[in-house]
């Protein structure tokens, strides 16, 4: 049975001697997997092609080319994470990866055919070296796609948060806080942040609430309400509630909430005229004046 440091040896050596045909196959490949969807240059898919022949080599040279921790292994598994989220950056598709990384094996492969002097043993050692080396490197690939995927949708919740519940300077020293959907902790503790933050850069004096869009109130999304409420009192600004419709109102009832102390108005016009009221703001209609 032939030894992997024999397979390793053959490999090798094959490299040296077809290395400019695997060269040009490899980049053919690679120009027709990314280049024709633009997701790589020209010189892009031949600088990838050379710095992978150049990483393999370097692996097939080490002492354990299956060892994780060979500088070599590291070398060649950054390599391709990188290569992976260059291309899912442009819009690459993990499919694509995969296949490329399946034509890279071949491309070994194919160069122990036309040499007769390669016998069954060694061709198994080979092969056998080959698979574990490309598993490890398509298992990478998969890693970093799931991980650029999972960034990528906690991205895209942050700034839902964000654009979901827009704080807007109304007037100098008016805020207007809109709250549409679901109100659960973890955007309370979004919305509380950025609220606060302006109320203390923008020195506002007020603050009107809006819950017109809230889905439905239960005793948790209540909880939160106060709490937004009372943080705004604490920062010395006046906190106006406007929105509450009868079905909301019937539910806050139902749940013995206590809002005695906070100012409630129909709707937000009637919240802001309150705002304004209170900081001795008189605004008229045009005919007025």
């Amino acid at each position: 049975m032939a030894s992997k440091q024999n397979a390793q040896t053959i490999l090798i050596e094959q490299l040296k001697l077809q290395v400019g045909n695997i060269s040009a196959a490899i980049e053919q490949q690679g120009h027709t997997a990314f280049g024709t969807s633009r997701l790589l240059s020209n010189d892009e898919i031949t600088d990838f092609s050379i710095e992978f022949l150049e990483l393999m080599v370097a692996l097939l040279d080490s002492k354990d080319p299956l060892n994780h921790r060979e500088p070599a292994f590291e070398a060649l598994r950054i390599f391709f994470s990188n290569v992976s989220k260059h291309l899912l950056i442009r819009g690459g598709k993990m499919d694509d990866l995969v296949r490329y990384i399946q034509f890279l094996q071949r491309s070994f492969l194919d160069t122990l055919q036309d040499d007769k002097k390669v016998g069954l043993d060694d061709t198994r050692a080979i092969l056998l070296l080959l698979s574990n080396i490309f598993n490890e490197l398509s298992l990478e690939v998969f890693q970093t796609y799931l991980k650029e995927k999972e960034q990528t949708i906690l991205a895209q919740q942050e700034e839902l948060r964000e654009t979901s519940t827009p704080i807007t300077e109304i007037w100098d020293g008016v805020l207007t806080l809109p709250i549409i959907g679901i109100l659960d902790s973890s955007r309370t503790m979004v919305v509380m942040e950025s609220l606060l933050n302006r109320i203390a850069s923008d020195r506002a004096k007020a603050v009107v609430m809006d819950v017109t869009g809230v889905r439905s109130i239960d005793s948790q999304v209540s909880h939160h309400l106060i709490q937004m409420m009372r943080a705004i009192q604490l920062m010395g600004a006046d906190a106006i509630l406007t929105g509450i419709r009868p079905e909301i109102a019937r539910a806050l009832t139902s749940l013995n909430i206590d809002l005695g102390n906070v100012t409630t108005r129909a709707t937000l016009s009637d919240g802001l005229k309150e705002a304004f009221r209170r900081m001795n703001i008189h605004v008229s209609a045009a005919s007025d004046i």
